[in-house]
């Protein structure tokens, strides 16, 4: 077979689908006139959103959860709303073909895309499915001539993927809508990755920092120093009289010395005598120990080790990553980026070893190709490592990519052809110098050093670290070249003092490692995961670090003391290791989804749970179950945590707060909010004082004169305002509902100092100004944006918060007198410097925007996150918004109807006259349907975005 001819349809048209379009622009290149190339545009089909998604003839536990757990756990699939029109699309292209290829991507999700289009389109011609790993030509024709049949376990593994995600999610989110918060979320993987986050920061609040100090030592041979060997150097006290020197390692979380530890623990006094004691010590070097040094090449990348090069040396988050290699990937230059696997084809070898020649010369090639083998356990998805697409790898400079995309495809390219090259090679020493200090102790200083002879796959590349101060490989310490016995003057003795530091947080690349190495969830999901407890609000950032949100702690909690085991590490690997071994065929769905979610008895079933290849259970429980019995849970005791002093913090509807009890009995302490971004290692006892010292923010101002209602002044989610206190049997829902007068406070105000006149002097607003000649009126009003005057649908911006109320008719006829500003205003100040983007390489500033403060470097802007903050959002934090804006790509218009409303707009009147009469007859009928539907879909929202 080749790509223009086929057994089936020798000359006949063939239609190819892949999801995205820009996938389908660039293989369409590649195929002859016979293929119609279309894409998906993702999932076409999908368990249903909501009750009003679902079949009118499904019902009860069927309709709630897309899923029929009662018969084989069925699941529910409904083409998505907005993929109709493309599904309609494709059945046209495909009533005019001979032939399908379903070209989506070679892993579980895109044999699952294959198959549900297969479902939905049902081809009466033949079906072939078409994979390859890269984008090339070469690969295309490939792959068209030599397709295979859909792999149904790969299906199989995925829809049980789905169905456990919907179960978990379906099931577990309400218990936190009605303990915790409306609106929450869990997941099988996301709750887990939260949970590794809060116990990071648990960590850090039990903490407690242990202060040591040893001594550092400057050293002179006597000779003059050159760049191979150095007259001086430096060493570390590492003994006295033999005994070792209690560094950070040797304490524990709690600031104490380990158990066993036997160490001299020195303080700063001891410290400073005997740094005064060695000032006129003759040292002599006591040892010199000499290792080869060898380095062997990193292996190619796969996703997780991707994102976490592309984290620590470009600053990308783990979903920008994902995105700009997609784009990479789609437009033929690198291959799948969504794999396990290190492996590199025999094809990618040879590319890479004659790169290798070309570049940096045949001294730097071993005689043998390298292979890796994978480190991951049931390492599946594209079956070859990241790298460039085709059989010669281009250079950067001959792709004529540019910004993110280059960057990224240059790391991936150095990663690949060093990979093959040879092992860096060169010595280590270390030199150990003593000395008797005139109290008598003997002291002993050790340096360490090491030489790079060979660089070897160093020429290409080096990798990063997660720690600021750790050493890369590449670095050299040249030590002076000296023997056993030989005499040194000490130049310099200095004590310094040290803190134990607690555990670091994670960063989004230190938590994809740390889920690797957990072998929890699946690395191609890492992305979405980290996006998921970011967007929720489970997690927010500080600089590249992830902080753990009060609300994640209350959801945490509850989750660890009533559901454990679904949030427990172990069990969590287990259940991938299950779901593996279902797509190996090892292991049934059924069976196993049954346990799972009725438990290990249920029906009495175990027996056949075993025999399904299902193994002894006891890693499994009945979720059903579980989420059933929720009088155990208190709601109030999930959201408490102890702070100290009394005082506790509690996560409320509206948001964190402290409480201190009160001391009469039945009534209501004192409280105060907590800032939504205080990382929760920063709430100390005194901190929370400060916050209970603050005024509370809701002050009596006095009764209004006119009505002798109630004004006080708040302090709300968005700011402090006023407001009045209606009476108690004010209607507040329905026709006749009253809502209150309100009306934030100027910037000038503050709650503490704001009076009864200025209150209602804010609640007056909108003021009318006057009329123009026309008899339009005018209003002065204070807007989201600031204040404005209002003629009709006018609008005029005013220079200050106080011309609300002095501003004159004169004065506002003026404004609109001059012609209304179109363009954009002069431009304010910048906020803050941040420094030369290191990929447009142009200054970054923090500018004040309509919407907010947002990051720009003159091209792409980038709107702050609630958790950024003006005064400590870092360059590193700010170049990594604006790589994220990049990689999503121009906002993508709307195309309007014009041709359309010109057509329709002579048959508008007749129409109405129509309608107008059914819909009277229909209107209760449809609003209480709507009000029905939209209950249950936001009811589930939340839930469905947990998968």
């Amino acid at each position: 077979m080749s790509p223009t001819t086929s057994e089936t349809a020798q000359g006949g048209r063939r239609l190819v689908i892949v999801e995205s379009p820009a996938k389908a622009k660039t293989i369409k290149g590649y195929l002859g006139p016979g293929y119609v190339v279309e894409a998906s545009v993702g999932h076409i089909r999908d368990l249903p959103n909501g009750a009003a998604e679902v079949p009118d003839k499904y019902t009860g536990e069927v309709r709630r959860l897309g899923v029929d757990v009662d018969h084989d756990f069925q699941p529910v699939y409904v083409v998505n709303a907005d993929k109709k029109s493309q599904v309609k699309k494709l059945k046209e292209l495909l009533a005019e073909s001979d032939e399908l290829f379903l070209a989506t991507d070679e892993d579980r999700e895109g044999e699952a895309i294959a198959w549900h289009l297969q479902e939905v389109l049902k081809p009466k011609v033949p079906v072939r499915r078409m994979v390859f790993h890269e984008i090339t030509k070469d690969a295309i024709r490939e792959a068209v001539a030599n397709p295979r049949e859909l792999n149904q376990r790969l299906v199989d593994a995925q829809e049980t993927r789905r169905i456990l995600d919907r179960l978990y999610g379906y099931e577990v989110s309400p218990v936190l809508w009605k303990k915790v918060m409306r609106g929450l979320s869990a997941g099988r993987v996301q709750s887990v990755a939260t949970r590794l986050v809060v116990e990071r920061e648990r960590e850090r609040i039990a903490f407690r920092s242990a202060e040591y100090w040893d001594l550092t030592g400057t050293f002179a041979t006597g000779r003059t120093g050159d760049a191979t060997d150095p007259g001086t150097f430096g060493a570390r006290l590492s003994t006295v009289d033999g005994r070792r020197v209690a560094q950070g390692r040797d304490f524990t979380s709690t600031g104490q010395l380990k158990d066993g530890a036997n160490v001299l623990h020195l303080d700063e006094a001891n410290a400073r005598s005997l740094a005064a004691a060695l000032a006129d010590t003759a040292f002599t070097v006591r040892s010199v120990e000499s290792k080869p040094y060898r380095r062997s090449p990193y292996a190619p990348f796969r996703t997780t080790t991707l994102q976490q090069e592309a984290s620590r040396k470009l600053g990308f988050g783990a979903k920008a990553t994902m995105q700009v290699a997609q784009k990479l990937y789609e437009n033929g230059f690198i291959t799948y980026m969504r794999t396990d696997s290190t492996t590199l084809s025999d094809t990618a070898v040879a590319a890479a070893r004659a790169q290798v020649t070309q570049l940096y010369g045949a001294d730097y090639l071993p005689e043998k190709p390298r292979s890796y083998a994978g480190k991951v356990k049931n390492a599946q998805e594209a079956h070859e490592a990241i790298r460039p697409s085709g059989d010669r790898f281009r250079t950067p400079a001959e792709t004529g990519l540019t910004g993110d995309q280059f960057r990224l495809y240059e790391l991936i390219w150095k990663r690949t052809v060093a990979s093959q090259m040879k092992d860096a090679v060169g010595q280590s020493v270390t030199v150990k110098i003593g000395g008797r200090a005139s109290d008598g102790r003997d002291a002993e200083f050790s340096a360490s050093g090491k030489t790079i002879t060979f660089h070897g796959f160093m020429k290409a590349y080096v990798e990063g670290a997660d720690d600021p101060n750790a050493e890369l490989d590449d670095r050299e310490r040249r030590l002076p070249q000296v023997a056993e016995g030989d005499r040194l003057a000490a130049e310099d003795i200095t004590a310094d003092g040290h803190a134990t530091k607690p555990p670091a947080r994670y960063t989004e690349a230190s938590l994809v490692k740390e889920l690797e190495e957990r072998e929890i969830g699946r690395p191609s999901t890492y992305a979405s995961i980290i996006g998921t407890i970011l967007d929720r609000g489970y997690v927010f950032k500080k600089g590249t670090a992830l902080v753990p949100s009060f609300l994640s702690f209350a959801v945490v909690n509850l989750l660890e003391k009533h559901f454990g085991r679904l949030v427990d590490y172990d069990f969590t690997a287990k259940m991938e290791d299950d779901l593996d071994r279902i797509a190996r065929g090892e292991a049934q769905a059924v069976p196993w989804l049954r346990r799972f979610y009725f438990g290990e008895t249920a029906e009495g079933r175990a027996g056949a749970a075993a025999e399904a290849g299902n193994g002894d259970g006891d890693h499994l429980g009945g979720l059903k179950e579980l989420v059933t019995d929720l009088g155990a849970i208190d709601a109030r005791e999930v959201s408490s945590f102890p702070v100290g002093d009394g005082i506790v913090l509690r996560v409320g509807r509206y948001g964190p707060y402290v409480e201190r009890p009160s001391e009469t009995e039945g009534q209501t302490g004192h409280r105060a909010d907590v800032p939504d971004d205080l990382p929760p290692d920063e709430l100390t006892v005194a901190f929370a004082e400060e916050l209970l010292a603050k005024p509370s923010g809701d002050f009596e101002l006095g009764p209004d004169p006119e009505t002798g209602r109630m004004i006080v002044a708040k302090d709300g989610r968005y700011g402090p305002y006023v407001t009045e206190v209606l009476p108690e049997d004010t209607p507040k829902t329905g026709k006749n509902a009253v809502k209150p007068r309100t009306a934030s406070l100027f910037k000038s105000m503050s709650l503490d100092t704001v009076t009864l006149a200025e209150a209602l002097k804010l609640m007056s607003l909108p003021r009318v100004v006057g009329a123009d000649p026309e008899g339009t009126e005018i209003t002065a009003q204070n807007g989201r944006y600031g204040p404005y005057l209002k003629k009709g649908t006018d609008s005029r911006s005013l220079e200050s918060e106080d011309q609300l109320f002095n501003i004159t008719l004169d004065e506002a006829l003026a404004i609109y007198a001059q012609p209304k500003q179109r363009g954009r205003a002069a431009a304010k100040p910048p906020l803050k410097e941040l420094g030369t983007d290191p990929v447009s390489e142009k200054p970054v500033v923090v500018k004040d925007g309509r919407f907010g403060p947002y990051v720009t470097d003159g091209e792409t802007n980038a709107t702050l996150r609630r958790d950024d903050d003006v005064e400590t959002i870092t360059a590193e934090r700010g170049f990594e918004l604006l790589a994220e804006k990049r990689a999503k790509g121009p906002a993508k218009k709307t195309a309007k109807k014009t041709a359309a409303k010109k057509t329709t707009a002579a048959k508008k009147t007749t129409a109405k006259k129509t309608a107008a009469k059914k819909t009277a007859a229909k209107k209760t009928t449809t609003t209480a349907k709507k009000t029905a539907a939209k209950k249950t879909t936001a009811a589930k929202k939340s839930a469905a975005n947990a998968e």
